[in-house]
């Protein structure tokens, strides 16, 4: 995607319209985004309703004996599409990726820069659609290796979510994403498995929601097998003005040397 037309992406999230002034109708389910965290959330949007979400920068440190990998990402874009009142269409493409990776020892530095994949997947609610209560989903995607030469996958990629949305009072809620995907090996020759668990508990402040994950990940790389983990802090803002809109931001804090040190993300969701 192109600065201006991302730019003009951008203004049409921020701007209002005549529909997002008015208050949601009381048969309209609440607003409900993917973004912030790596959780995925139970709720599905109301048929015939778009939604887009952009991630507007996020960056990512690692560092190890040997190495530091510094890692950006602008225009991180997620859109999602209300089929019928219980699954939901969903499309996923980085506009912009940027890696260095720097050796510490020599000053050697490898960059590959460039557009991400291409995803597609489904969210389909089992129990709850609007994500109250207890509210379960079950979500499935598959990435295309349409990216640049240097950041695409090795092959198409795919995985399956069981979101699980549990209240523990009238203030707390506690969310659930087990994961099963199955990914490229690091050495192009074949696929394995990978599995993942968010575990995360949200409360409201007013405007204001705020949270806190867990994330956990075993990569069964027949090359380099690795298990990261991060604990991840977000907080979302949703302008009362805007009641179809949020502005959020992410702060994931590295748990072992098989995940990023530090990584930051702010972004932006609109549903019409």
């Amino acid at each position: 995607m192109r600065p201006p037309l991302l730019i003009a992406l951008i203004a049409s999230l921020a701007l209002p319209t005549a529909v997002a002034a008015q208050s949601t109708p009381a048969s309209e389910r609440d607003f409900c985004a993917d973004r912030p965290g790596k959780g995925t959330p139970t709720c599905i949007l109301d048929r015939g309703r778009w939604q887009v979400e952009l991630g507007l920068f996020d960056g990512a440190r690692q560092t190890d004996g040997t190495t530091r990998t510094d890692t950006w990402d602008a225009g991180d874009l997620f859109v999602r599409y209300g089929l019928t009142g219980l699954t939901e269409l969903q499309l996923g493409l980085t506009t912009w990726n940027h890696e260095r990776i720097l050796d510490r020892a020599t000053g050697d530095r490898d960059v590959a820069d460039g557009v991400g994949d291409l995803s597609l997947g489904l969210r389909h609610s089992l129990k709850n659609p609007d994500g109250s209560g207890l509210s379960v989903a079950i979500s499935g995607f598959i990435t295309a290796p349409t990216g640049a030469r240097d950041i695409r996958a090795d092959g198409f990629e795919g995985g399956i979510i069981l979101p699980v949305s549990i209240p523990l009072n009238n203030d707390w809620s506690l969310s659930l994403s087990p994961e099963i995907d199955w990914v490229s090996d690091a050495d192009g020759d074949g696929r394995h498995g990978a599995y993942t668990m968010v575990a995360g508990v949200g409360r409201g402040f007013g405007q204001w929601d705020l949270g806190a994950e867990v994330w956990i990940s075993r990569d069964d790389d027949p090359v380099a097998p690795t298990t990261p983990s991060t604990f991840d802090l977000t907080a979302v803002w949703s302008p009362p003005s805007l009641p179809d809109a949020q502005l959020d931001f992410g702060l994931n804090l590295g748990l072992n040397d098989d995940s990023p040190d530090v990584e930051f993300g702010v972004g932006l969701a609109r549903r019409f």
